[in-house]
């Protein structure tokens, strides 16, 4: 971490990574009214069930996956502030079972603010992480800005047999969890100098992690949908899933992956304003236990900034399919509940 930059960028934005997102229940409201998108038959994913990317077919054997995020700094160094951005974005074409191929930049600065060398830091860190994913930066667009903005616009392909969408879990499959959660925790304790230095690596570790294996799960028939979880929270992200496969979930407290202080900083009460939005846009449709603690609540709620993927796969594959993923470089890949017939919402247990 860089302790020698003159400017701290996370003091220049209201919010940080994917804590900035509309609350869901702002989102909904917002394009409750959009026109309807028109039944093109190519069009294999569009906001039916608030997918992570949108997905056209090309022909018999091939789909363009297509999808944007942005955010403002959650760090303060730019360059970690870019790695952390562009892994994001990319998250979302692995999490459609798909390959990235070309991104483009998505800039904006408070020029007055942010000098030109911190800025090509973001841009580094940026295409840093997009040549670890093999893909180039191929264009963008840039704006002055009063808070800075950063994320990139991705291209991806998949074959549509292995395309895998948040509304396919069926009753009866496992839920497993790629990353362990308590980003927002950590980014709370940053913001307020009080994350020390071995627990900002952990962070980095995971937030710049890409979530590659979709790309070989969606390959996989007894992964039957696939979403990432950021900005809503675990709670958030499963409630969509749910709702998109017409099912019912059950989350274990016990089996959930924290970061290694997550717990420790919740209790301390450093929560983003962002997990209390989330928990008034859908806490009606979560049932927790009565006595769990409001601090475990809101590490359910916490937003993730390039979180882990939630998978449902067939419950007789999922010891494998686990040890798959950990093997693959995600160690704290955790087993994390069941899916359920449908009325059921999303239940947690402790």
């Amino acid at each position: 971490m860089d302790t020698s930059s003159p400017i701290r960028l996370s003091t220049l934005a209201h919010g940080g990574g994917c804590g900035c997102k509309l609350a869901p229940s702002v989102l909904q409201e917002l394009l409750a009214d959009q026109p309807a998108v028109l039944p093109f038959k190519q069009l294999l994913v569009g906001t039916e069930t608030g997918d992570d990317a949108a997905v056209w077919q090309l022909d018999d054997d091939n789909c363009v996956i297509a999808t944007t995020d942005f955010f403002m700094p959650m760090v303060d160094d730019p360059f970690d502030f870019g790695r952390i951005a562009a892994t994001n974005a990319i998250s979302d074409i692995y999490a459609m079972g798909g390959t990235p191929i070309m991104a483009l930049a998505i800039l904006g600065m408070p020029v007055d603010k942010v000098p030109a060398d911190m800025i090509r830091a973001i841009l580094k860190g940026g295409a840093s992480i997009c040549a670890e994913a093999g893909i180039p930066v191929a264009g963008g667009h840039s704006i002055d800005a009063p808070e800075p903005i950063y994320g990139l616009a991705v291209i991806g392909t998949c074959k549509p047999a292995n395309l895998r969408k948040n509304s396919g879990a069926r009753p009866g499959d496992a839920l497993i969890l790629t990353k362990p959660l308590g980003v927002g925790v950590y980014s709370a304790a940053f913001k307020k100098q009080k994350l020390g230095s071995e627990a900002y690596s952990e962070l980095m570790g995971s937030v710049t992690l890409l979530n590659r294996i979709g790309a070989e799960l969606g390959k996989d028939p007894a992964v039957h949908a696939i979403t990432d979880v950021t900005g809503f929270g675990i709670l958030g992200h499963g409630l969509e899933m749910a709702r998109g496969s017409g099912v019912g979930m059950t989350l274990r407290y016990a089996a959930l992956p924290f970061l290694r202080e997550a717990e420790a900083l919740a209790e301390q009460g450093f929560v983003t304003g962002a997990s209390n939005r989330n928990w008034a846009s859908y806490g009606a449709e979560v049932d927790l236990p009565t006595d769990l603690p409001p601090w475990k609540r809101q590490l359910l709620t916490d937003p993730q900034t390039s979180g882990g993927l939630l998978v449902a796969c067939d419950h007789r594959r999922v010891d494998g399919l686990q040890r798959t993923i950990q093997t693959a470089g995600y160690g704290r890949a955790a087993i994390i509940g069941t899916v359920d017939p449908a009325g059921g919402g999303l239940t947690v247990l402790a």
